[in-house]
């Protein structure tokens, strides 16, 4: 399970100043298990959202956002009330925004902060992964994690190492994460999202909470991901 916190209200609401229309899509898993997700979450939203002035143009509660297929499927039914919206707004740990970014052709907006619980995380498997920062920033790097896709977590542009081809300098094999939120940015129309700053990380977000480590959930799979003792050989 990924441990997700919400974010300020006026924070959410900043990163959609300039949408006039907003589709809201959150996580029935892990914030539900959080306490900060499911239906009362969505009514919520849809009422901030609505009391900024905004139109809501429809809603969505899906099992696991981590998984695109069923994302994909879902969404795809009420398609029209997702093109319709400016933006989307997602209730979901990192990896779930992605996973909506990746399915649909619109700006995704974080509304949860995920929590560091030591890497720990229980999700579909694919390749969208959370670098468990607890401060989202999807909301202008175009649904596309710098933390995980920049092989040096850089959150303000590319590094000056990046090739001719947009391949990484630590690892050519694989493009410039950077390379790739531009060209993302680029297909929403919002290239200007890379002039906006994004301040350096709190480093002792990235520590476990006290209030975490103290629960039963954390210990289960804390245990789980632990390698099992060796075989005896007598």
């Amino acid at each position: 399970m990924n441990a997700t916190e919400p974010k300020p209200t006026e924070e959410i609401l900043e990163s959609l100043a300039d949408a006039k229309s907003v589709f809201i899509v959150g996580c029935s898993g892990c914030p539900v298990g959080c306490d900060v997700g499911g239906e009362k979450w969505v009514d919520e939203m849809t009422a901030a959202v609505r009391g900024a002035g905004k139109d809501v143009t429809g809603s969505a509660l899906i099992e696991l956002l981590c998984n695109k297929a069923l994302v994909g499927i879902k969404l795809g039914r009420i398609v029209e009330q997702v093109t319709a919206a400016e933006a989307v707004l997602v209730g979901s740990c990192g990896v779930g925004v992605q996973a909506v970014g990746n399915m649909v052709a619109r700006r995704t907006v974080p509304a949860l902060n995920t929590i560091c619980l030591g890497d720990y995380q229980g999700l579909w498997p694919g390749e969208e992964r959370c670098g468990e920062c607890g401060e989202c920033v999807l909301a202008y790097t175009g649904g596309l994690c710098p933390i995980t896709l920049c092989a040096k977590s850089l959150v303000n542009g590319q590094c000056g190492g990046t090739g001719d081809n947009g391949e990484c300098e630590v690892s050519p094999d694989h493009p410039c994460g950077w390379k790739k939120i531009y060209d993302r940015l680029k297909e929403l129309g919002r290239i200007d999202d890379m002039r906006r700053m994004i301040d350096p990380r709190d480093a002792r977000k990235r520590a476990i909470p006290d209030a975490i480590r103290r629960t039963t959930r954390y210990a289960l799979e804390v245990s789980e991901q632990e390698d099992p003792a060796p075989a005896s050989e007598e």
